[in-house]
Order: structure tokens, then C-alpha cells, then sequence
């Protein structure tokens, strides 16, 4: 079986036996894959702490034809969301959920790694976290080409927020004209437009919805 590594940005994970994960995780050149980690699930683990959602993770993998699981070598850390706190934890299951969702299967969209490398970076170097996300989603959505071009029913704010994202990195978001209207705003085209693709809402949408209703 050959053995590959890469970059990777982990998506998900859930129980496989006792002792054993199998993770969902996006990779610079390959697409997204789903593996088995042995003993993930031990107390000491040597993949403690590199499994959680939208950590950036050197790994590597064996990979046999015919099969859905790669078996996973070794996951090391490169970045961690787990020292952040308040909402931009809170929102790191909701990118890494969306990512996951748009993935296809060992197909290679290497602008799906970056804009989710992306979207750690700013999180770790303090960026304001609801337009991060707003950003986040006209950029998903831009990719796919599901963005409608027509923007009449946008307000003037909503549509300039839209307009300089374009040409700007996501640690410049702070730096973006729009206050909390034209975010709730976008807020609720964009979601609209992702249910109607998925046909579902995302778990992690309605996680963040509870939060805020009782925060």
C-alpha cells in the first residue's frame, strides 16, 4: 500500500469500536478522506489533541485501492483552535461543518484548503469572528458558483461588505464597512442560500443560533 502525507485540515471525527476514530479530513492535493485512527480513542493516544475540528495537521496515510478508509499513520499538529475561546470556538465546528458538507471525496480543490487555513489563521491572530464568518460563506459560496450575480434586493452596506471582500485577506475583515444590520443582513442571505444547496440545515447553524438566543 502506498504510504502518502500532506497537509491537512481535520473536519470531523466519530467512534469507530472502542478504542478507535475515524476522521474526515481535507488535504492540500487529494481532497477529502476518510480515515481510521487506531487507539484515537485511548487515554494516550499519540492523536491527543489532533483530531478536533479545524486543526491544521501534518499527516500520513496508507491507502489501498478499492477502499473507502485510509489507514492513518500519524497526525501531527501544525495549529490548534483549541486555545481560542467565547465565539470564535463556537464557530469553528460551523467552517470546518461547511468545508466538510462542499468536500468532495479524493477530489482536489486546493482553494477549499486555503480558504479553510485561511479562516484559522485569522481566528488565532483575534479577527472579529461574525464578519470572519460572513466572509467565510461569500467565499464558499463564490467558489462553488452559487453566488447569484443580482444583488438588487441587498441593501447599499451589504452589498460594499460583498464588493471589498473580493480583494482583501481575512486577517483585513476588521477593516470591512458594515456594522451589525448589514451582518445579521448577510447573515440571512447567506444560510438561505446554503440550506437551499444542501437541502438541510447544517447541525452547527443551529448550535450557533441557540447560543445567541441565550447569550
Amino acid at each position: 500500500m502506498p504510504l502518502y502525507s500532506g497537509d491537512a485540515l481535520v473536519l470531523r471525527t466519530y467512534k469507530l469500536s472502542e478504542a478507535d476514530r475515524i476522521v474526515v479530513f481535507l488535504t492540500r492535493d487529494r481532497g477529502k478522506k476518510r480515515g481510521v485512527a487506531k487507539g484515537a480513542r485511548r487515554p494516550r493516544s499519540r492523536f491527543t489533541g489532533s483530531l478536533e475540528p479545524l486543526t491544521e495537521v501534518k499527516v500520513a496515510y496508507f491507502e489501498k485501492e478499492g477502499r473507502e478508509l485510509v489507514g492513518i499513520n500519524y497526525a501531527d499538529t501544525v495549529r490548534s483552535p483549541l486555545n481560542l475561546g467565547g465565539s470564535a470556538l463556537e464557530h469553528v465546528s460551523y467552517f470546518a461543518e461547511l468545508l466538510d458538507e462542499w468536500a468532495q471525496d479524493a477530489d482536489a480543490d486546493e482553494r477549499l484548503f486555503r480558504l479553510g487555513a485561511s479562516m484559522l489563521d485569522a481566528l488565532c491572530e483575534g479577527v472579529p469572528v461574525e464578519p470572519l464568518a460572513r466572509y467565510f460563506e461569500c467565499w464558499l459560496l463564490r467558489l462553488q458558483g452559487l453566488y447569484p450575480e443580482a444583488r438588487g434586493g441587498l441593501s447599499v452596506g451589504a452589498q460594499a461588505f460583498l464588493t471589498a471582500s473580493r480583494n482583501i485577506a481575512p486577517r483585513q475583515v476588521a477593516d470591512l464597512p458594515a456594522g451589525a444590520g448589514v451582518l445579521r443582513e448577510l447573515e440571512g442571505t447567506h444560510r438561505a442560500l446554503i440550506s437551499m444547496h444542501l437541502e438541510k440545515t447544517l447541525k452547527s447553524d443551529r448550535v450557533l443560533r441557540e447560543l445567541r438566543r441565550h447569550g
